[in-house]
């Protein structure tokens, strides 16, 4: 019996590892395809990237993967399963139950379909098109619509997207979340913007080099941890993050030249999502498990690193002579405290990844309320501007001069993520949740990043988040790692305290 148990897991190991593979691939392209490949190579790429996607798809609902599945739901076997090869299953069970209700060919349609979307809403972004990218997004929300019904869905249909970024996230849950956020974070905003004081941040609308922005992104990059033999920077129209296997975990960034702080905090907050990618366990590679337990676990790393931890005043009081190295002219009369204040100045901004800790929660707020919506079929996607400009004005007061800086400025529904938005608000609050904790645990947390110790806060970061990939469920990441549930009181008294200080108010 332990012969054809042992025979059961090699086979089962070695097919997850072949679909390891092709996913592996598919990201080097994909990576490739964003930062550089010729624009009249993307419609051959994106066929490329789907029929590797096809062949992935195949082999995860494959009659092979059905058997060892249906070998290891025996009790029996099963019982004789390490944690590792019990979470393996358990991953390839759920992947299993979900695409094997989806034609091959619908998918590969769709894989095809968001390849080329993402580089038709480049030309729109720059453009200013809608129109050019409407068709596409038009039938990628169709697809996810046809989805929800091939998989089904308990309550909202809007929980089974969800469920794809968060497992065991709901609208029900969601909403309460954001209900609490909003009942305090809105009279903070509104306090903030009554009083007279604000910050001064016009030196940072100066010309700053965007070759030596990208010097200062690969200083930081290296001080926090960031392994270089094990990844690269480059630039992308939109910040994001590869993790093909913990030995190449690539990022990027985008550097404009009247605006440092943008490259700046997105090389933090994709360096933040990279450290989660490089630091998971080697004994996780070529299963399911190597990579974050979920979206929102993963921007709680990118978000703990860009602000947490990249606009605190301890980072400045340590890093900002450096920035003035790199940028003497344009800061020669600033100091760390004028650079501390600036940076982190509250007022409403038309984009998303440059929005303060204040006011970033209102644009996910939009953004999942826009999305419930289409995906009720509450509203189409020709409406989308005009909807996107009300909720702008009804949560910040402020409606987007054109679709580049509202409707068209971010990738994620090119891509088809669609239930990916909410991760960043909860990103935010696991974050402060994870923040709370380790002051406890380590003790001197901002004399670590006074003293340029931030490996430190890495290791336990590594510890107690990083090293799990996806062997244990978010939920239990957290509570293991911060001894309570989700807890978005820390998130708020974070806020309220620093900008309480800032800002000279009285709450």
């Amino acid at each position: 019996m332990t012969g054809k148990s042992d025979a059961a897991k090699n086979g089962f190991l070695e097919l997850v590892k072949r679909i390891r593979y092709y996913n592996d691939a598919i990201a080097v392209l994909y990576w490739d395809l964003r930062t550089g490949a010729p624009r009249k190579g993307v419609s051959q790429r994106a066929e490329v990237i789907g029929m590797l996607s096809s062949e992935a798809f195949k082999l995860t609902i494959s009659d092979e993967m059905g058997s060892y599945l249906s070998y290891f739901d025996d009790p029996d076997n099963g019982s004789r399963l390490d944690p590792t090869m019990k979470a393996a299953v358990r991953e390839c069970r759920k992947e299993y139950d979900k695409y094997k209700k989806i034609p091959e060919d619908k998918y590969r349609e769709y894989v095809i379909l968001t390849s080329e979307a993402e580089s038709i809403w480049e030309d729109a972004k720059k453009n200013n098109d809608f129109e050019l990218f409407k068709p596409y997004l038009e039938k990628i929300v169709d697809y996810n619509q046809q989805f929800i019904e091939l998989w089904g869905y308990e309550g909202n249909k809007y929980n089974t997207l969800l469920d794809l970024y968060e497992p065991g996230m709901t609208v029900e849950k969601l909403d309460e979340i954001f209900s609490m956020l909003r009942s305090r974070i809105v009279p903070l905003a509104a306090k903030i913007r009554a009083v007279d004081y604000q910050p001064e941040d016009q030196f940072l609308k100066q010309y700053f080099d965007t070759g030596k922005q990208e010097e200062f992104s690969l200083f930081i990059l290296d001080r926090m941890g960031y392994d270089f033999d094990a990844g690269r920077l480059d630039e992308s129209e939109h910040p994001f993050t590869t993790g093909i296997n913990p030995g190449d975990v690539r990022i990027t960034t985008h550097y404009y030249p009247n605006d440092l702080i943008s490259s700046v905090m997105s090389s933090l907050h994709e360096g933040g999502h990279a450290l989660y990618e490089q630091n998971i366990s080697a004994d996780l590679k070529g299963t399911p498990l190597c990579e974050g337990a979920s979206m929102g676990l993963h921007e709680s790393q990118s978000r703990f690193w860009e602000n947490i931890i990249g606009r605190s005043r301890s980072f400045w009081q340590k890093y900002f002579r450096d920035l003035q190295k790199f940028f003497p002219e344009q800061l020669k009369d600033i100091s760390p405290e004028d650079f501390y204040r600036a940076i982190n100045k509250v007022e409403p901004s038309l984009v998303r990844i440059e929005a303060d800790e204040v006011t970033y929660n209102l644009h996910i707020m939009i953004r999942y309320e826009i999305e419930k919506a289409l995906i009720n079929g509450e509203i189409n996607v020709a409406d989308l501007p005009t909807v996107w400009g009300e909720k702008m004005k009804e949560y910040l007061g402020i409606v987007p001069p054109d679709d580049s800086k509202g409707v068209l400025q971010d990738v994620h529904w090119a891509g088809g993520s669609f239930g990916y938005f909410p991760s960043y608000a909860l990103g935010n609050i696991y974050s402060a949740q994870i923040y709370n904790a380790a002051k406890k645990e380590i003790g001197n947390f901002h004399e670590l990043i006074e003293k340029g110790e931030l490996k430190v806060i890495k290791e336990w970061l590594t510890e107690n988040i990083h090293k799990h990939g996806k062997l244990q469920k978010p939920a239990e990441i957290i509570m293991q790692a911060t001894g309570e549930e989700i807890n978005p009181v820390y998130l708020i008294d974070y806020l309220e305290q620093k900008y309480k200080e800032i800002y000279k108010l009285e709450l």
